[in-house]
């Protein structure tokens, strides 16, 4: 597509060289935009034409052409992005013909019949000149709108300041939609408001699309649909830290967007990611402020946790309310290289992205909160003011959460562990012990991605860390022998054991879930009460098994 600055075809029409010359095809395109001239009488000219560029000629050639072949010019032209075509057409052809005009239309291919009195130099001087002058003019106002956009910044204005300048100046409707905050900033100035809706959807659609766009890193342009009639769309990504914060859109609904428009929105894309590292800026000292908040919080040094409740009310917290910690883990699906290089970038440049994200998603669902970043996750503290409807409401953050992280991370598993809910801020370290161990044993208990203290079931006094040694003790002093004897004969008598739990006992089940003939599960069985020298059928035996299988889980 056309990046340079020139006159459009209506405005060639207007000069006042063109005298009696008339547009005979491609009305529709009268706006495309002329960025060079070229006088041509060879018809195989397509190896050095450049977009944008206007060619003349005469219609001498194509008393010999046939009708195919002067399509075929068209055609030739059209694919290369010419602006159009002035072509003296008398005294060569009295007129040309219909179905070569027709043709045009169809293309939208502008084709202007030049008045045989004027010489094609002529006009060749004049587009030139005009051009010239139009790109003269266009670099003085984009010098101007640097200015204007340096001073913005120096004099602490905002965003709303460089979207006002961007409309004004490209004279079309710009959108500027940042990930980062989920906010966005538009100008629809002389856009009727059915417009201003489906401009809205447009950008919507944009990344809603599946072909990846939205995480491409240059500029997408591309002929949308609008009110009826294709318009030419640009959006310039907001890129910082090789990282895609958003995205500027603008449409060509009062005018062309040319390549003056395009600089206009490469410095306002850039301007604008100034103002979001200067954000970044103050949230990373605010995050930083936070983590040292929570970290003492939860700390046993009572000097740092007295002085943390002392600045409690900095944050907003209530000592008195409700308060729930969770753990976000973060951990990769493969070790792929690219994978792990991903995650490590992530883990050095993305994190405090990632808290501001469930920072607003909170904010969303109208609760306080402190979101902290560690090495390998997030830490995140819930303040409720009342016992009323906490489990629905954590249950919907967290989905929140999970499709939003999932999104930005898909080469990363995530998973929250939830403490229990506990009143008085001073008791928070009870619920981060909570879900420091949800989170740990979940891992080899379930696929799930969250899992509350609360789910652990017996597993709540298992996981206790005073107790490890007695568990492992146990564990020797159960099951061990029976994990040593499959590991020595290559057989599967763990495997039965745990079908005996999860059938009841019953050997017929059994059989049916491990598709092996009820004599062997028989037997199997037995050999297990010899191995163990426990019975089955003892309801002490049987439990310490079960309880045995269930700490091997842990180990």
């Amino acid at each position: 597509m056309v990046r340079k600055n020139g006159i459009s075809i209506d405005d060639v029409l207007k000069l006042e060289v063109m005298g009696d010359s008339k547009l005979v095809a491609g009305f529709k395109a009268i706006k495309n935009t002329v960025t060079s001239i070229n006088m041509v009488a060879d018809p195989d000219i397509f190896d050095w034409v450049q977009d944008g560029e206007f060619l003349l000629t005469t219609a001498y050639s194509f008393r010999k052409e046939n009708i195919e072949s002067i399509k075929g010019l068209i055609r030739k032209s059209n694919q290369n992005n010419l602006s159009g075509m002035g072509i003296k057409v008398y005294p060569y052809l009295d007129s040309l013909p219909e179905e070569v005009l027709k043709y045009a239309d169809e293309l939208n291919f502008p084709i202007i019949d030049i008045h045989h009195s004027i010489p094609l130099s002529d006009i060749m001087m004049a587009i030139s000149k005009e051009i010239f002058n139009k790109q003269t003019s266009l670099l003085e106002r984009m010098e101007k709108v640097h200015e204007r956009l340096m001073e913005i910044m120096i004099e602490g204005k905002s965003i709303e300041d460089v979207i006002e300048l961007v409309s004004k100046n490209i004279r079309n409707p710009v959108i500027l939609r940042l990930g980062m905050s989920n906010k966005t900033y538009n100008q629809f100035d002389k856009v009727r408001n059915s417009t201003k809706e489906q401009l809205v959807i447009d950008a919507n659609a944009f990344y809603d699309a599946k072909d990846g766009r939205s995480r491409i890193k240059k500029l997408h342009e591309e002929k949308v649909l609008i009110s009826g009639k294709y318009v030419n769309r640009m959006v310039m990504p907001i890129v910082l830290k090789d990282e895609i914060y958003g995205h500027l859109f603008s449409w060509s609904i009062n005018s062309p967007l040319a390549g003056f428009d395009l600089s206009i929105l490469e410095s306002a894309s850039t301007t604008v990611a100034l103002f979001v590292l200067q954000d970044l800026s103050v949230k990373e000292v605010e995050i930083k402020h936070r983590t040292e908040f929570f970290e003492e919080l939860i700390s046993q040094d009572l000097n740092k946790k007295e002085k943390a409740m002392e600045r409690a009310h900095f944050y907003n917290l209530d000592l008195n309310s409700h308060y729930v910690v969770e753990l976000v883990n973060f951990k990769l699906k493969t070790t792929n290289k690219k994978d792990t290089d991903h995650y490590f970038e992530y883990m050095k440049d993305y994190a405090n992205m990632v808290v501001m994200n469930i920072e607003e998603i909170i904010e969303y669902h109208k609760l306080n909160c402190i979101v902290s970043n560690k090495l390998d996750g997030i830490q995140i503290l819930l303040e409720f003011k009342d016992k009323e409807n906490i489990s629905r409401k954590i249950k919907q953050i967290n989905e929140s959460v999970i499709s939003s992280l999932n999104e930005r991370f898909n080469s990363i598993s995530i998973r929250i562990g939830v403490g229990r809910t506990y009143k008085g801020l001073d008791r928070v370290i009870k619920s981060y012990s909570d879900a420091l161990k949800a989170i740990n044993t979940s891992e080899v208990l379930t696929d799930k991605n969250v899992v509350t203290f609360e789910e652990l079931g017996i597993y709540k006094i298992l996981c206790q860390d005073y107790m490890a040694d007695e568990l492992e003790e146990f564990y020797n002093t159960t099951l061990k022998c029976l994990v040593d004897y499959d590991k020595k004969k290559s057989t599967e008598l763990v495997k039965t054991l745990e079908a005996y739990f999860e059938c009841n006992g019953n050997l017929a089940k059994m059989s049916e879930y491990l598709f092996t003939h009820y004599n062997t599960i028989l037997y199997r069985v037995k050999r297990i009460e010899e191995i163990t020298n426990m019975e089955l059928c003892n309801y002490n035996d049987r439990l310490n098994l079960e309880i045995a299988m269930k700490i091997k889980r842990l180990l």
